[in-house]
């Protein structure tokens, strides 16, 4: 028997990481008849469906701050954010209403911004023809309300999923050529995760998934799958995929190590590009948890752990943006 099937029939159950027993990439079982192009378009209308009270991820909550403005399109609108002397967000038009120069430029003095131009001064209380949005700020991202774009019935807080009451969270950013209910669908696809993401996943295997016409109890997806740590060691799990609003699918693991974390893809569409082509931005907030006592010293090494939790995210939508923009360009005719 080889060495590393030994190691796995040996392996205590105990212990999170496994051995992995290799497994060349074409050997793997072919997903394709399994994921149904009806399957992943009906679970994507009916995420489509769903209310969000109008509200949008900005942007990570730590690239918020109290010194320098933040600027940021969704969708055609400019905003721009900063905190106040409380810490709390303030976010509202990005153009001076003066003569429509980037408050984004400006300066916060005492909580308060000052254009660049001519120093209007606008604050949470707001300035001379400017009126600030909705905020909530989630303590891992910051949501702007924007009703005129989002046009539906407002909510006073927009739908986060559930989160683990303790973690380490890191966000990560990658704008495409698409719209948000492209990236949705792909999050929708679990069944392109082994072939696609070999690198990081392995032994993936979808449990169950919802039928064309599920009921709202039963609209997830159940998905074995091997984390991958490197070449021979890995991390099974079961997970579920669900889509809580519109641009939103939430990742959640619900057995094996790290019960209770979550990978919450959101899609925030941006300006059109000068190609007038859609733009979307993916902002990923990962929170990991776990029982083990071990834990609390892998939160306070938080600090180095978030880059490498931003890394490893980025190089899966490096990856899975190309494949959202495929179907962009596919969907409009642009290929």
């Amino acid at each position: 028997m080889p060495l590393i099937d030994r190691l796995v029939s040996r392996w205590p159950a105990h212990v999170p990481v496994r051995p992995i027993v290799p497994q060349p990439w074409p050997a793997q079982e072919p997903t394709w008849r399994q994921a149904r192009p009806a399957v992943i378009a009906a679970a994507t209308r009916r995420a489509a469906a769903r209310p969000s009270g109008n509200w949008f991820v900005l942007a990570a909550s730590g690239d918020v701050r109290a010194d320098v403005p933040l600027g940021a399109y969704v969708g055609p609108h400019e905003v721009v954010a900063w905190r106040d002397e409380d810490g709390g967000v303030v976010a509202g038009p990005g153009a001076c209403p003066h003569l429509g120069a980037p408050l984004a430029l400006g300066r916060v003095d005492g909580g308060v911004l000052r254009c660049r131009w001519h120093g209007l001064p606008v604050s949470g209380d707001g300035g001379p023809g400017w009126r600030p949005f909705p905020v909530h700020d989630d303590g891992v991202l910051v949501w702007v309300r924007l009703d005129g774009l989002g046009g539906e019935a407002p909510s006073p807080a927009p739908v986060v999923p559930a989160r683990p009451t303790r973690g380490v969270a890191a966000v990560a950013s990658v704008t495409g050529v698409c719209e948000p209910i492209d990236v949705v669908a792909n999050r929708l696809d679990p069944w392109h995760g082994g072939w696609f993401h070999p690198y990081s996943f392995t032994r993936l295997r979808v449990v169950s998934a919802p039928e064309e016409d599920s009921s709202p109890e039963r609209d997830r997806f159940v998905v074995d799958v091997t984390f991958r740590l490197g070449r021979r060691l890995g991390v099974p799990v079961r997970t579920e995929f669900t889509c809580p609003e519109p641009r939103t699918v939430c990742m959640r693991i619900i057995e094996g190590e790290g019960v209770g974390s979550v990978v919450e893809t959101h899609a925030t569409p941006r300006a059109p590009g000068r190609d007038g082509r859609a733009r979307t931005s993916v902002i990923e907030a990962v929170i990991a948890t776990s029982e083990r006592e071990g834990f609390t010293a892998a939160m306070r090494a938080a600090v180095v752990l978030r880059p490498a939790m931003r890394w490893a995210a980025k190089r899966l939508w490096r990856d899975d943006m190309a494949y959202a923009e495929r179907r962009y360009a596919l969907r409009t005719g642009g290929c």
